[in-house]
């Protein structure tokens, strides 16, 4: 029975609601267009999301409060993850917008109700990137527990892919993944990256930066390298695992800046020469908020930021991860010039109100073809109708 009310009823899911990245921010403005819905997810802490957050409407799963030491072991606790996605209760909703890398998609929703699934990538432990993950673990893990959890986990997300109605991308590289491991087709829509409150710099400075999380596949152990031999100035922003391993293979040209506030960061991308990506991301805000900034991109040419940076106007790219081939990036560089005006201009297509746009626009399409036209007005009565302002 399709609904009889004056508005649709709509509910947001999101995997986890314990930090704070790319995924959230793609959540803040999803939430912008349906102030009013609930947000389903497995894990909450208030402490560890922007201010904003909390005063949402956030439902986290009861189980939840069951899981010893959740704040820093809810990564372990994935093979009970399926399990608590589908103890969500959405019967009383018309509309549900997943925002998944995980376990989002994989909610249970009447033959009735809509699903759309904003997906950021399919599940990288289990697809992509099984092998990096897997020689990252004890050989222990590695070879008894992780083939197998991984089977069970794999099996899941592939069948859990059948229960959305439409998916959308982050990116052309994610939607090739959708593709290729759970034989869908989805549209691309690119993150909101908050580009409104960047102030772009026509005047590089003395240093190169790279803002990251410290973690292997970031490959920012290659950018400490390269610069290493290079000699030039090197300020690495950001915290994770492999900050100690860092500051101990960096010599004297390369600073560590740690966390940093939001002002701080955009203040030291501003002033930078230009950022260095040398990690293969599904979309990649960062460089994007570098060019809104005036800053160029040096970056490895696969991923998302092929899209986001254009090869000789905004950026140049290298095309192996290796020392050699981002030193050789940095010199081709160096003998180039290039136009702040050009990236700050490329990176207004990312902008927030491009995003509110195509999502609004999408929604709108989708309904009308799952419960018909007449349908249109109930959506738009659950739409927020104010105007973004950020650009």
């Amino acid at each position: 029975m399709y609904p009889e009310t004056q508005k649709l009823r709509v509910a947001l899911v999101h995997d986890y609601l314990n930090q704070s990245g790319g995924a959230e921010v793609v959540l803040r403005w999803i939430h912008h267009i349906f102030p009013d819905a609930p947000i389903y997810t497995l894990i909450y802490d208030p402490e560890l999301v922007p201010p904003d957050f909390r005063n949402w409407d956030i439902r986290p799963v009861g189980w939840s409060r069951y899981l010893p030491f959740k704040r820093k072991l809810y990564k372990y606790y994935l093979l009970i993850y399926p399990s608590m996605i589908e103890q969500i209760n959405l019967d009383d909703y018309d509309l549900v917008i997943s925002s998944s890398y995980l376990w989002a998609k994989g909610v249970l929703t009447r033959s009735e109700t809509l699903h759309i699934c904003y997906c950021h990538t399919p599940m990288r432990q289990a697809w992509e990137l099984y092998f990096q993950y897997k020689e990252s673990y004890s050989k222990f893990i590695s070879k008894f527990i992780y083939p197998f959890a991984f089977n069970y986990l794999r099996i899941w997300d592939r069948v859990s892919a059948d229960r959305v109605d439409k998916f959308i991308a982050n990116s052309a590289t994610v939607q090739k993944r959708i593709a290729k491991f759970y034989r869908r087709d989805s549209v691309v829509i690119h993150p909101p990256v908050e580009i409104g409150n960047i102030k772009p710099s026509f005047e590089e400075g003395d240093y190169y930066i790279c803002i990251s999380r410290l973690v292997p596949y970031k490959k920012i152990d290659l950018a400490v390298r390269a610069f290493n031999e290079l000699g030039r100035r090197l300020v690495v922003v950001g915290t994770g695992p492999q900050l100690g391993y860092l500051k101990r293979i960096a010599r004297e040209n390369i600073r560590f800046e740690g966390f940093v506030s939001e002002e701080r960061k955009i203040e030291l991308l501003r002033h930078a020469r230009a950022l260095i990506f040398p990690g293969e991301e599904d979309f990649g805000i960062t460089p994007v908020e570098a060019q809104a900034a005036g800053r160029p991109v040096i970056a490895y040419g696969r991923g998302g930021v092929t899209e986001t940076v254009i090869d000789g106007l905004t950026g140049v790219f290298f095309y192996e991860q290796t020392e050699k081939a981002l030193i050789d990036a940095v010199v081709k560089f160096e003998q180039m010039s290039f136009d702040p005006q050009l990236a700050v201009n490329n990176a207004r297509h990312f902008g927030v109100q491009h995003f509110v746009s195509r999502m609004r626009q999408f929604i709108t399409d989708s309904v009308a073809e799952f419960f018909g036209e007449e349908y249109v007005p109930k959506l738009i009565s659950a739409m927020n109708p104010g105007v973004v302002s950020h650009i």
